[in-house]
């Protein structure tokens, strides 16, 4: 396995992907040398190339450099990727992502977020409040922190705080001393085939955790009872307002636009906390965060300072407008369950204006898997706009289109359109007494200039 004292030269192969941006930062942290590949120029590759890494867009085997003691790409990059080819055949290390974190978390003490959704949202927030509150953390997170406009930080403190990914059993590779575990979910059925082999790995997520450490999961998980089985290891349930849970809120209300709750933490309380970021379910996921923090002993009125100062994450209930008129949220929201607790949040937030839903599929596969849900959470929208679906990784599959969705929706007015189609749709509509909502991990970030432009 790869020695990191040995790095002088590093180079990333989908440098511009949320989780390995996270790793370029770290090693250029460390005064090592970056540089990368990716597809096409985006706001993030730009952002490293002036934090002085070198990135180039073709895929040219030529101009791979040739100084490098490793190279780390990511699933997404297909196999028949040239520099990848020719990083291998010519017998460089070359490792998955996992992999270096993997490495990196052998010799830390590491807070490990995983489940379907809420995981990049509960892990940032965790950070957030190890951070603000003096503990310190090295954070590696799946998405960008409104506080500090990164998706990373490092800190002399030997603790780790990353974003614990499900896909390709990844998570697998990581040794936990904190585990939370937010959902189980079925998704990418492409590897593991089943929703129950994918609760196996789960399990075995949670066998990884070392002894002395805990298991931080929300009430109510299926096979919740199998998940500490046999394990020397405390179990910490959390939940919005369950009081059966160990962790969980009560007395919530909106005061101003923000969220206020006392939190429970097994029968400590801690009062009228405020919480600054939209959607119900990062009140959950604040009760996750804080639970954390909680076991790790840090000062409760440190954490409510860092709750009320919390900003949210990119792309996760984001206002691209909000006034008294016109409201726009972006959200990365790309299985059924992140759709509803979103499309939910919105309607409880603006109970008197409808709730038009632009949605981008992403996957042929989960979208093949999934339909069924999507179709029926969407149905919880007045209108919804679906774009083509996003294939990233993936070749089309046949027979599988965002029209599986459309056929299967009964109650809202839905329409399949691309992007221009959505932006025109858009421009017809009076948004004075609506919301609108972009959803998806895809590209459609990349429409949200047009889109506000559109509804202004």
């Amino acid at each position: 396995m790869m020695n990191l004292a040995d790095i002088k030269h590093i180079n990333f192969i989908g440098i511009g992907g949320i989780g390995m941006s996270a790793l370029a930062r770290y090693f250029h942290s460390l005064g090592i040398q970056v540089s990368g590949y990716d597809k096409t120029p985006s706001a993030l590759t730009k952002e490293l190339e002036a934090e002085g890494m070198t990135v180039h867009y073709e895929d040219d085997w030529s101009k791979a450099p040739k100084d490098v003691q490793a190279v780390v790409f990511t699933p997404a990059i297909p196999a028949t990727h040239s520099e990848l080819s020719w990083y291998k055949e010519n017998g460089y290390p070359v490792l998955k992502r996992s992999d270096v974190l993997q490495i990196i978390s052998e010799h830390a003490f590491n807070i490990c977020v995983a489940g379907t959704h809420g995981k990049t949202t509960i892990s940032t927030m965790t950070a957030h409040i190890l951070r603000d509150t003096g503990y310190g953390c090295n954070a590696f997170l799946g998405g960008i922190a409104s506080n500090y406009d990164t998706n990373f930080w490092s800190h002399s403190r030997n603790c780790c705080v990353i974003e614990a990914d499900e896909y390709d059993r990844s998570f697998l590779k990581l040794s936990p001393d904190v585990a939370v575990i937010s959902a189980m979910d079925p998704d990418h059925l492409d590897i593991y085939g089943t929703a129950e082999e994918m609760e196996e790995a789960y399990i075995q997520f949670v066998g990884k955790i070392r002894s002395g450490g805990v298991l931080i999961s929300k009430k109510g998980l299926k096979r919740e009872n199998n998940l500490i089985a046999n394990n020397p290891i405390t179990g910490l349930t959390y939940h919005r307002e369950d009081a059966s849970a160990d962790v969980y809120a009560k007395n919530l209300r909106i005061e101003k636009g923000a969220y206020v709750y006392d939190l429970v933490y097994r029968g400590m309380e801690l009062k009228e906390l405020v919480l600054n970021v939209g959607g119900l379910h990062n009140v959950e996921n604040s009760v996750a965060a804080m639970a954390v923090a909680l076991w790790l002993q840090i000062n409760p009125e440190k954490i409510r300072k860092a709750v009320a100062s919390f900003r949210g994450v990119k792309r996760r209930f984001e206002y691209i407008v909000k006034d008294e008129e016109v409201v726009m949220i972006d959200d990365y929201a790309h299985h059924p369950e992140e759709l509803r607790w979103l499309i939910m949040s919105v309607k409880d937030l603006y109970p008197d204006r409808e709730c038009v839903v632009v949605f981008q599929p992403h996957l042929f596969t989960r979208t093949r898997d999934l339909a069924d849900g999507f179709a029926e959470v969407l149905d919880l929208a007045d209108e919804v706009m679906l774009l083509p679906i996003y294939p990233a990784r993936e070749l089309p599959l046949e027979g599988v289109s965002s029209e599986m969705i459309r056929e299967r929706m009964k109650k809202a007015k839905v329409s399949v359109l691309d992007k221009e189609g959505v932006v025109s749709r858009v421009k017809g509509l009076g948004f004075r007494d609506k919301v609108l909502v972009t959803a998806g991990a895809g590209d459609i970030d990349r429409m949200l200039v047009k889109l506000k432009d559109a509804i202004s």
